[in-house]
Order: C-alpha cells, then sequence, then structure tokens
C-alpha cells in the first residue's frame, strides 16, 4: 500500500476535471483507463504518472491497484463498468469510491457489504453531486425528524451535462420512475408530480428514479422516498411518455442512435458556464402524526462540486477515515460534511 489512489477514467469530461482539480491541490494520483493516447496526453498536462488498463483484464487491473489505497472510478456507465472494478477493490484490499448516480449499482454495492467487510475494503459509490449533497440532506433531515416516514428531496439547477451522464440516462429510459414504498424500490405506475419551493417561489417538479431512492434509505431508513427535479421541457416528455415507447427506446438500435447524438454534442458545461452554475436541493420529511421540517441546500454547479467532494474524501479515505463495507457518504461523514465546502449551506424552513 502506498497512500496514493488512482483516477480511473480520466479521459472524459468529469475525468479531467477532477484530474485538474487534483493537480490544483498538490494531489499525486495514478490516471488510469483504457486509451493511453488519451492518458498519455492528459498525464502529460499535470506531470502525473499513468498506465492503460483494460477492466476486462483482471490480472493488470490487479496490479495497478496493488500500487494505490483507493480508486476513485470514473469511467462509466456504472452499470458495466462498477462490477468489475469492485470485483478487482475487493481482490486487492483497495477502497472504492465512484461517482455514479445509478439505483442499480448503488444496490449492487449494497448487496456485497459483508463481503467488503471481510476484505477490509470500504465500497462507498456517489462521491460526487451524485449523491452527496442529497445523501447529506437526507441525513439532515432525519436528524430533524427522526421518527419520519416519509422523505421527499428536490433538486433544482441542473445545467448541461456531460456525455457520459447523458448516456447514463438514455440506458435508464425503460426502467421507468423509481421510488420507495415501505423500504421497497418500485416502479410507480404513474410518474408523480407536485410543487417545490426551491427559493423562489413554487415551481413544478417531477419525481425521477435519482440514486437517493437507494442510498438515502441506507443513510436513514426512512421507508418512503420520492426524489423530484424541477420540471424541464424534457422532463416533462419523458413523464409523459408511456410504457411501449420507452420499451422501444431501450432497444439496441434506438440506445445506439440516441447515444450518437449525445456525442454530437458539448462534452460538458465550459469552465464559465460552471463558475455561473448553482444548484439548490429541497429536503422535507413527515411522520406518521403528520408533523413535517423542511430545509434547503444551496451548492455550487454539479460538476465543480463533484470534483470538490470526490477529492475530499479520497483524502479522508488515505487518512485512514475509511469504514469497511457498503457506506454512503453520510454514513461515515455525517449529514454536516457537505456544508464544510464553500458555496454549500443548509437552511431550515421550519421547526
Amino acid at each position: 500500500m502506498s497512500d496514493r489512489f488512482m483516477i480511473y477514467g480520466a479521459t472524459g469530461y468529469t475525468g479531467k476535471l477532477i484530474a485538474r482539480t487534483a493537480k490544483a491541490q498538490g494531489l499525486n494520483p495514478l490516471l488510469a483507463g483504457r486509451n493511453e493516447a488519451r492518458l498519455k496526453s492528459i498525464a502529460a498536462q499535470h506531470a502525473f504518472e499513468y498506465q492503460a488498463i483494460s477492466l476486462d483484464d483482471p490480472d493488470a487491473l490487479d496490479a495497478g491497484l496493488a500500487q494505490v489505497d483507493a480508486v476513485l472510478h470514473i469511467a462509466g456507465p456504472f452499470s458495466q463498468t462498477s462490477k468489475p472494478m469492485v470485483d478487482a477493490c475487493l481482490r486487492t484490499g483497495t477502497h472504492y469510491l465512484d461517482i455514479t448516480g445509478e439505483i442499480d449499482v448503488f444496490e449492487a454495492c449494497a448487496a456485497r457489504d459483508e463481503e467488503a467487510k471481510r476484505a477490509g475494503v470500504m465500497l462507498m459509490p456517489g462521491v460526487g453531486f451524485d449523491v452527496v449533497p442529497s445523501d447529506c440532506l437526507a441525513a439532515h433531515m432525519k436528524a430533524r425528524l427522526p421518527d419520519a416516514s416519509e422523505l421527499t428531496l428536490g433538486i433544482s439547477g441542473l445545467g448541461q451535462m456531460s456525455h457520459g451522464t447523458a448516456k447514463t440516462g438514455i440506458e435508464s429510459i425503460g426502467k421507468g420512475t423509481r421510488i420507495r414504498r415501505d423500504g421497497r424500490i418500485v416502479s410507480a405506475r404513474k410518474t408523480p408530480r407536485r410543487e417545490i419551493d426551491f427559493g423562489e417561489g413554487a415551481k413544478p417538479a417531477i419525481a425521477i428514479g435519482w440514486g437517493d431512492v437507494s442510498t438515502a434509505w441506507h443513510s436513514t431508513h426512512i421507508p418512503d422516498i420520492t426524489v423530484y427535479f424541477e420540471a424541464s421541457p424534457q422532463l416533462e416528455q419523458m413523464a409523459k411518455m408511456g410504457g411501449v415507447m420507452r420499451w422501444l427506446l431501450s432497444l439496441g438500435p434506438a440506445q445506439r442512435a440516441l447515444k450518437k447524438r449525445v456525442e454530437q454534442q458539448p462534452e460538458g458545461p465550459s469552465d464559465a458556464e460552471r463558475r455561473q452554475g448553482y444548484s439548490v436541493l429541497y429536503g422535507e420529511a413527515v411522520n406518521a402524526q403528520g408533523e413535517r421540517v423542511q430545509s434547503r441546500l444551496s451548492t455550487p454547479e454539479g460538476y465543480t462540486l463533484t470534483a470538490m467532494t470526490s477529492l475530499e474524501i479520497v483524502g479522508r479515505v488515505l487518512a485512514g477515515e475509511a469504514k469497511p463495507g457498503y457506506q454512503t457518504p453520510s454514513s461515515v461523514f455525517g449529514p454536516d460534511f457537505i456544508a464544510a465546502f464553500e458555496g454549500c449551506a443548509y437552511r431550515d424552513l421550519n421547526g
């Protein structure tokens, strides 16, 4: 073990941003990924060491991970890439962090909790905007109303997506809107809608199968959880889509066509767009007696926050704060973890 970490997937939009932020913080990660030419170019910009490693090559992956204490896994879609990396981390005793927002990936990692404990490895998916701020907010709401039976989370201010994030959304089209009821993840028969005040008056919001449908339950054990995004034309179109259309768009030809269209878009928000962007998250908890608490959490733009939170968690893991097993950000670092970052602040609206 070397008190060092790997960034796997350093050639994508978020990977390049995190590598750049790591350099600015004086860190020295090992960059890794599949495309050697791209890796070499990015590593040269920051004087970082790099290794071209395929997730399909377990021996090479194990050899790479043997050089580090933790991996920050950024190569999506995580539905395809998480398992081979988690497998390798459990074989090599390497702590696993990623920036997924995919419910199935969180649940797959949670299912390996005991295996990870035996290996002395922490599995913490979701160390970026997905899901650090919303997970901390969920824990904050639980602390405000310990007997809560319903949790609502709302997210606004999402701007332009990276190619990887957009492709992940495309892959989830066929799954419908997932929510948690009585502790179980289910697909809603009809997409829930409501209005949420993110600070500028009530705005229409549409439920979406965000990662907190998984993680907020592991953090709070509140049985009913719904996550909403502020409504947009794209979300309205998705919400109105029938089952047959979702099925058609989940098939291979449609998936390839949609992803090809994504590749023709800008790689992600510009530095100027990130500096100007921000998000506001809303939390609401209700208990069986009808008591209700509400809070807001303001944060910087999502990709900017991802670089901040993921590298802070890497630093804490390397400092010995890892807890073996499957973990969520708030279960290890607490609900106030997010409030320590510049531009992040809670505001309790009642109680």
